[in-house]
């Protein structure tokens, strides 16, 4: 039996636009970030479109066009800003393409793809009752404080090519809802024609992603925090069997605070 089509993956979060200095970069900038990284299908987290904190960019359209990425559906989640006020709403998910402006403030993921894309799906994964400690600026005082961040709805997004489907997430930084909203992803990704990869950051530790997915991990690297990362957060994971992965790699981009990883998959 002849081989598939190599196809190379990869995922990264750029933490709404941030570069590793703490500069928020504009579109031109978002542009150059990804333009070496050599993947035909990006999975990214934490994407801003139309907030006054990242310059009104739309990041999921400015990172395709640095990627090449004809095709790119983005999924918000949040309707408004994420803040520990909860002044913010749930935005969905509705999937957004090329031609669909931004009707921001909207924050949530994306799915860039260089290749053509049959078909897209998303699932709403809801969201957790936890609140993560955050330190920060008050923006009645300016002091720096801590904050209590409530958790946000989470989705993912599938998109499916010729000779396999690619499925985006970003799941709850709880890790008990992460993993409510993995198994869920099993389910859904159990009803999936041809092989499967599942990209994006897991807010899971190591192997056990791939033990609760019944997957195979693709890349073992740390790679969080991007300048000394001590610990694997995001993953690229093959669900079922028909997929051999090869030449994995973790790199440290101009934007995000997360290592990007990348694979090339070939199918059986």
């Amino acid at each position: 039996m002849s081989e598939g089509p190599a196809v190379r993956v990869g995922t990264v979060n750029v933490a709404s636009g941030r570069s590793p200095g703490g500069p928020v970069l504009d579109a031109a900038q978002l542009e150059k970030a990804v333009a070496g990284l050599d993947v035909d299908v990006l999975a990214v987290q934490e994407v801003d479109a139309g907030q006054p904190r990242s310059q009104r960019v739309d990041q999921a359209a400015a990172l395709a066009a640095g990627l090449g990425a004809a095709d790119w559906r983005a999924a918000a989640t949040v309707a408004g800003t994420p803040d520990p006020f909860r002044s913010w709403s749930p935005a969905g998910p509705v999937l957004r393409g090329p031609h669909t402006p931004a009707d921001g403030p909207l924050y949530g993921i994306a799915l860039l793809s260089r290749l053509p894309v049959l078909e897209w799906s998303v699932l709403d994964l809801g969201a957790g009752r936890a609140r993560l400690p955050v330190q920060g600026p008050d923006p009645r005082t300016g002091r720096v404080r801590w904050w209590w961040f409530p958790d946000e709805p989470r989705a993912a997004v599938a998109a499916r090519l010729e000779s396999l489907t690619v499925v985006a997430t970003h799941l709850s930084f709880a890790p008990h809802t992460a993993v409510r909203q993995l198994l869920r992803l099993r389910r859904w990704i159990a009803g999936m024609p041809g092989p499967v990869v599942l990209a994006g950051d897991l807010n899971l530790p190591g192997a056990l992603p791939g033990r609760l997915l019944r997957a195979t991990p693709l890349v073992r690297e740390p790679s969080f925090p991007a300048s000394g990362p001590r610990v694997q957060l995001d993953h690229l994971l093959a669900v079922g069997t028909g997929l051999r992965g090869r030449d994995a790699e973790a790199s440290t981009l101009p934007v995000g605070d997360h290592r990007a990883l990348t694979v090339t998959v070939t199918p059986a």
